[in-house]
This record gives C-alpha cells, sequence and structure tokens, in this order.
C-alpha cells in the first residue's frame, strides 16, 4: 500500500484516483489543511469535492504531460556510480549554460550526457541546466514549467536526469539546475484548485504573486523549499539557479530567500556536500548575496547584467533601452563593472528613469556570475541572434578574455565557445491552440513596436524554430569556430594555473582606458589583459612596466623595441605577463600606463 497526502484546505471532501479506482481521504491529524489515504500503488491524481483527478502537486513523475494522472518514484532504487564526487563549492569554477532541448539533436538527458567530454576539455566546472520541469508540449525554454518536483518527460524524465548527474560527476562536473518560483506556465498550472498558492497581495509580470506572505503562506514556502531541497537530495544536484527572485514579493520578516538558504544550508551538513544557491536579481542589492548573519539572503552569489550590459554596448555599439546608460562611455562601464561590481550603484538609471542600486562590497567578487551572453539575453532578442551573427571572431574573443580573466564567476551560454552560427530563438509548442495563438501574435507585436516586421520576427510555435535553435556539432571543427575554441580552452587553462587572473578582490583590479582609442587594459597582478577595438592601424601601447612574455593572444600583437611597448591590431586581444621586479640599472616609467602612439 502507498500513502497518499495532498494539502487542499478549501476542499470538503478530497480522493484520490488510483488505477480507475476511487479512495477515500480522510484530514490529516495535526496538519490543518492536508489529508490522507492508504491506497494501492498505481498512477494517481487528486479529486477535489467530485471533481476530475488532478496532478499532485508533489508529483515526483508526469508519465502523460503535465495535465495527466502522477506517477511514484523510488529514489532509492536508482544505482548511483559518481562514488568519487564529494561535491564543489562555487568559488572559483566556471559555469557552462545549456538548455537541454537544442544542446543536440535529439534534444535528451542521455544526448548531452555524449557530450560531456567537450566540456571537460573546455575546461569549465559546472553544467546548469535551464529548468527541466514538465511544460506543455515537447519543446520550450522550460520557464512555463509547473509540477515543481517532476521532469520534463521528453527529455528522459527522473531516471534521465539521474543518469545525465550521475554521468557529470564522473566526469568531475557539477550540476546546476534552473528553478522557477516566481511563477509557473499558464497550461497545467492546477495549483490554484488545491490550495492559496496565489495571491493579488502583490502583482508581477505574470500577474498574481506566488503566496509567500499572505494567509496560507507557510504551506506554499513549505512547497517551494521542498522541492529545491528534492533537486539537490534526490537528484544529487549541486546548486540551484534562482529565476527572478526579485519578483518573490514577500513582506515577512524572514525573506522567503533567507529562509531557502537557511534549508540548503542544512541538507548541506546532512549531506556532506557543499551546495549553494544562485539568483537572478535586478536589485542591484548586494543583500541578496550578504550572509544571513549580516542581514543578507544568504545566497552564494547572482548574475550581473550591469557586467554584460557593459560588454554588450561595448562590443556592438548598441545603444537602445537598458543600454542607454552603458553605451554613453562604453570603456568606462566596462572598467566600473570589473572594478565595483554594479555599473548601477546608486547611480542614475536611465531606463528605468530613477536611480538604482546600492555599492557591491569589493572583496566579493566570486559573488557575481559574469557573462558575455546568456539565454535571456540571446533568445530575448528579436530573431534570437547570438554575437557572433554580428561580430568578427576578434571581438567575441576579446570579449571572452574579459569575461573569463575577470573577478567574477564566469558563466558561457552554450555554443558560445565557438562563436556558433545558429540562433537561439524564443519557441514553444503548446497543445492549447488559442494559447498558441496569443504567444504567437503577442511576440509580433512586441517587437513590430520596434521596428520589425511581422514576417521576420520566428513563430514559436513553427517546429523549424527549435531547428533552427539547435547546436550544430560539425561547426567546432571547421575554422572559424575552431580557432575560436581553442581560444576559450586556453584562456580557461590560464585562469586555472594563473590565480591572480581568478582573484575575486574587486579591489585588486584596475582599469585603464582609452575611448577615443578604443583601448582597455585591465591590471590582474602581474598580468595585463589589453584589448584593442577599432582601428585603422596598429597602436602601440606603453604598459607600466616591461613586457615579459605573450601567454594568449588572439589577432595581431607584438613587442616593439621598446621594453614597455606593445603594438595591437585593431580587434585585438593578448594577455600578457610583466616583469614584477624592475630590471637592474632600469629607470621608473613616469609615465606608466596605457600610453597609445
Amino acid at each position: 500500500m502507498t500513502d497518499y497526502q495532498v494539502w487542499a484546505p478549501a476542499a470538503d471532501r478530497v480522493e484520490v484516483e488510483v488505477a480507475g479506482s476511487v479512495y477515500r481521504m480522510s484530514p490529516s491529524e495535526g496538519r490543518p489543511g492536508w489529508w490522507r489515504a492508504e491506497a494501492p500503488a498505481g498512477d494517481y491524481g487528486f479529486r477535489l469535492d467530485g471533481g476530475p483527478p488532478l496532478p499532485d502537486p508533489r508529483s515526483p513523475r508526469q508519465p502523460y504531460g503535465p495535465d495527466g494522472l502522477s506517477r511514484a518514484v523510488d529514489h532509492a532504487a536508482f544505482a548511483w556510480s559518481d562514488v568519487g564526487w564529494h561535491g564543489r563549492a562555487l568559488p572559483g569554477g566556471v559555469l557552462y549554460e545549456l538548455h537541454v532541448g537544442t544542446f543536440t539533436p535529439a534534444g535528451t538527458f542521455d544526448a548531452a550526457a555524449e557530450r560531456l567530454d567537450h566540456l571537460v576539455g573546455l575546461g569549465v566546472d559546472f553544467v546548469e541546466l535551464m529548468p527541466v520541469c514538465p511544460f506543455s508540449g515537447r519543446h520550450g525554454w522550460g520557464y512555463d514549467g509547473v509540477s515543481l518536483w517532476a521532469v520534463h518527460e521528453p527529455y528522459g524524465g527522473p531516471e534521465g536526469l539521474k543518469r545525465f548527474v550521475d554521468a557529470a560527476h564522473r566526469k568531475g562536473l557539477g550540476v546546476v539546475l534552473d528553478v522557477v518560483h516566481n511563477h509557473l506556465g499558464p497550461s497545467g498550472n492546477y495549483l490554484p484548485a488545491f490550495g492559496p498558492y496565489f495571491t493579488d497581495r502583490h502583482r508581477t509580470p505574470w500577474g498574481s504573486a506566488v503566496n509567500l506572505d499572505a494567509p496560507g503562506s507557510d504551506e506554499v514556502r513549505a512547497y517551494l523549499i521542498g522541492s529545491a531541497l528534492a533537486w539537490l537530495r534526490d537528484y544529487r544536484i549541486d546548486g540551484l539557479r534562482l529565476d527572478a527572485v526579485h519578483a518573490l514579493a514577500d513582506d515577512r520578516a524572514v525573506h522567503f530567500l533567507e529562509e531557502l538558504s537557511a534549508a540548503v544550508d542544512t541538507l548541506a551538513v546532512a549531506t556532506g556536500r557543499p551546495l549553494f544557491l544562485v539568483g537572478e536579481s535586478d536589485l542591484n542589492d548586494p543583500r541578496t548575496t550578504a550572509p544571513r548573519q549580516a542581514g543578507g539572503h544568504g545566497l552564494a552569489a547572482q548574475w550581473s547584467d550591469d557586467f554584460h550590459h557593459a560588454l554588450h554596448a561595448l562590443l556592438t555599439g548598441e545603444s537602445q533601452g537598458y543600454y542607454a546608460d552603458f553605451a554613453e562611455r562604453p570603456l568606462a562601464a566596462v572598467a566600473k563593472t570589473l572594478t565595483r561590481g554594479f555599473f548601477h550603484d546608486g547611480s542614475w538609471s536611465s531606463f528605468r528613469g530613477r536611480t538604482h542600486g546600492r555599492p557591491f562590497p569589493a572583496g566579493y567578487g566570486h559573488r557575481l556570475l559574469g557573462y558575455l551572453q546568456t539565454h535571456d539575453q540571446v533568445g530575448n532578442r528579436a530573431t534570437g541572434d547570438r554575437l557572433s551573427a554580428a561580430l568578427p571572431p576578434g571581438r567575441l574573443a576579446a570579449g571572452a578574455a574579459l569575461v573569463l580573466t575577470s573577478p567574477f564567476t564566469p558563466m558561457l551560454f552554450m555554443g558560445e565557445e565557438w562563436g556558433a552560427g545558429t540562433p537561439w530563438q524564443y519557441f514553444t509548442s503548446h497543445t492549447d491552440p488559442q494559447l498558441a495563438e496569443a504567444v504567437r501574435q503577442g511576440r509580433r507585436r512586441e517587437f513590430t513596436g520596434h521596428g520589425w516586421t511581422a514576417e521576420e520576427i520566428p513563430d514559436p510555435q513553427a517546429p523549424g524554430t527549435v531547428l533552427a535553435s539547435t547546436l550544430d556539432w560539425t561547426e567546432p571543427a571547421r575554422e572559424p569556430h575552431a580557432a575560436l575554441l581553442d581560444w576559450y580552452r586556453r584562456l580557461l587553462r590560464l585562469r586555472r594555473s594563473c590565480p591572480e587572473l581568478a582573484d575575486p578582490d574587486l579591489a585588486a583590479v584596475r582599469v585603464e582606458s582609452d575611448e577615443e582609442q578604443h583601448l582597455l587594459v585591465v591590471h590582474r597582478g602581474p598580468y595585463r589583459v589589453v584589448v584593442r577595438l577599432d582601428g585603422d592601424a596598429p597602436l602601440a601601447v606603453r604598459l607600466d612596466r616591461p613586457y615579459a612574455r605573450t601567454l594568449a593572444l588572439f589577432g595581431d600583437a607584438w613587442p616593439s623595441s621598446a621594453e614597455r611597448e606593445l603594438f595591437l591590431a585593431p580587434d585585438s586581444v593578448a594577455v600578457v605577463r610583466v616583469e614584477t621586479e624592475p630590471r637592474q640599472g632600469a629607470r621608473p616609467d613616469p609615465g606608466a600606463g596605457p600610453h597609445p602612439r
């Protein structure tokens, strides 16, 4: 017999239907709003006040999709082989974000696992999976998921995810899972039928907010925390990326994120593995990652869109929307984020029409994830165009160097490392025709208002949109992709072998820039990352110390006869080591710094 339990505080009668048979449930003693019953094992659903069977809110498996019956999973039955894996903490690591459905043509966990050797050879430390909870249809980004304890069946279901995690651990790779607590998808969301999972006390871009502070919120918080712990415990995930935590509206004295991070720390002690949380936040508030003991929420890190926006404006020249502030003086914007963390740290944000943010503490650069591209920053463009669609390899290489020698925790987006020629577009496969059409028309309205024609916007429901967004694994062996891939591998080796290039202390970073000459020199201990963008002739750059040797080069750069000078052609980048001790008899340089000639 199986013990079935469900929280349905507003129901007068609750039944569990198992394999066509219906069993009456009774209120749980000492647990208000909870119901329970013992019944045979099998595919099941809960009936509320005589209604149709609904999926279990805590369903561990949805074999028939989000609208179908639920199925139990015996997590203890999986034969794990990652006995040598004891986890790894986030600081010092490099993440690689991938979408299971488009990482390979097969779009499954098992197919993705077959490509793990590529990631090992690249030199990353963690694979970050985009959301894997069930959603409508076969294809989607995953941010419209429901059944927050289950795994999308077309990817391989619970067993497939475990096989992937197991394979990654055997190869020395940690696994981070993207989870969405701020909303559920528009299709297959039955939580409101069971209880007050949502509240109108707050509004979000998706409508009513998840109920974190209204009546009934104790159980809702427990539901979300239980889901998070299940990924870390039952699937041996190493960390969670929390989507849009600024949309987790919570007025309680103990914020939901604080309660969640405390629960994760407790589980880490119990399992003997380091476990961590990474938040996506638009607040530019260091309290997100500050320790709970210091009044923070205790997350290990957060995404840094400011760094991305500064890099994007510098490399592309785009200045629309939220890029406007960064595009005024893009080299200075990059310099500020590299040395201060946040660009908006109490400064004016023209996009928001107000001041935004507060200063970030200098010694904790590893608490910010730095990236050149992400699923958001590519997929939310009108045509899903990557940087590689508009920029030459030298520009891409410069951006990679600034990310991978930064004081931040770097993250790459799948295919970025070889300048993938495939876009990554917005795609769905909603089974409800009305919802599918609403999404299609909404996407067109959004971008036709910005100058695009309706015909230029990819149809999210078209199979060709998913196909176009799937990585082409023949590209890495061809030029110019192969050269860029070699560059990423070299930078990651340098980051691992040269501790100063991974030093998270923002105060130890010095950046010199010249907007007119499109020149940037980043000081990282004895290393200099020299980036030259526009121009029509090689530029002689005087370094602050005598040039010692080149560690990595993309484009054309060479030392001059002067001991402190380095020549760079346009769209070139060099990582060099300078002499840390003055040569015997050498005079001090009164003009140290990147003085172009």
